[in-house]
């Protein structure tokens, strides 16, 4: 199909080969070089970086993650859990590195980056399993990590969008740390792939339809068949009936992303159970497309969006 895509990304576009995620092997290589290119030259003189294993749920392995501390901080602060994308089977803590550095120097806020387990190799529930032992740490040693334990968010894109909006439901319904804001960036949230945006991005960069039924394959895995009625609404927070009681979330779409619409309409469900949410979906975009140029004004809107967001709802 031809796409009105934004004209700062189309020359770019060239170098991004098309992918249906059909060897997620080959895809982590692929993504890991992508990534390790934007993670060049990052300043991280304003931080202080610090790698650990935090226990993991009950049987379960410990799970890394990397804390990033504002040196100039002297009190308490907000604190984020960190969320990284990669289609529920890719990506790691350097995966996002950059951006993550950069949003502890802008906030001067703690940042809990969680390296949770990938499918296929650990399919759902392994992978929100470690991002609630990842919260769960960080509430409980929040004082350690100069964070204010009223103030503690979660934060995603794509894949681990979907994560942090199956996260908010997961600990409101477990009574667990309370959250105080979910940034949910372009989210990965409704395995049933129904949605005009999912039925008509069958070619879109970056991110297509094949693409997110082979990442829903991956993460549900033999428990679970795609589209099927027993289909946990913590795997897929799109079948969740009941979305009252959620932190106040901000929610970015994309024009040409499959997953638009579903994130749209997760927006309108929580704005329509009483949920305070802002949700943004930006002209001549595609998924990732701030990956493929950063400097496109769109992109650095985007940013700069997020950021307000993020300092709003953390109350910064």
């Amino acid at each position: 199909m031809s796409y009105h895509i934004d004209p700062e990304f189309v020359e770019l576009l060239k170098f991004f080969p098309f992918s249906d995620f059909s060897d997620p092997v080959s895809s982590r290589a692929q993504g890991a070089e992508m990534m390790a290119s934007l993670n060049v030259d990052i300043d991280e003189s304003g931080v202080i970086i610090e790698n650990r294993s935090i226990p993991g749920g009950s049987e379960a392995p410990e799970i890394p993650v990397r804390i990033y501390r504002p040196k100039s901080l002297s009190s308490t602060t907000a604190g984020l859990v960190y969320i990284h994308g990669g289609g529920f089977a890719m990506g790691d803590l350097d995966s996002e590195h950059g951006g993550v550095v950069s949003l502890c120097v802008d906030l001067g806020i703690v940042i809990v980056s969680v390296d949770y387990r990938l499918a296929p190799e650990h399919p759902y529930p392994a992978a929100l399993d470690d991002c609630y032992s990842a919260l769960c740490w960080t509430a409980k040693n929040a004082e350690d990590l100069s964070i204010d334990k009223g103030r503690i968010g979660v934060c995603g894109g794509s894949a681990g969008g979907g994560l942090s909006a199956g996260l908010a439901l997961l600990t409101r319904d477990k009574k667990g740390p309370t959250l105080c804001f979910q940034c949910l960036g372009i989210p990965e949230l409704d395995d049933r792939l129904q949605t005009v945006s999912m039925q008509t991005f069958t070619d879109t960069p970056l991110w297509n339809q094949p693409s997110a039924a082979n990442s829903w394959k991956y993460y549900l895995g033999d428990a679970y068949q795609a589209g099927s009625d027993n289909v946990p609404c913590y795997a897929a927070p799109a079948r969740a009936t009941d979305l009252g009681g959620l932190p106040p979330a901000y929610v970015t779409t994309m024009e040409f992303d499959p997953l638009r619409d579903e994130g749209i309409d997760y927006a309108f469900r929580l704005l329509q159970a009483g949920v305070n949410v802002e949700l943004h979906s930006y002209p001549g975009t595609f998924h990732g497309s701030g990956l493929v140029n950063a400097n496109a004004a769109v992109s650095v809107r985007e940013r700069k969006d997020m950021r307000a967001a993020l300092s709003r709802g953390l109350k910064l």
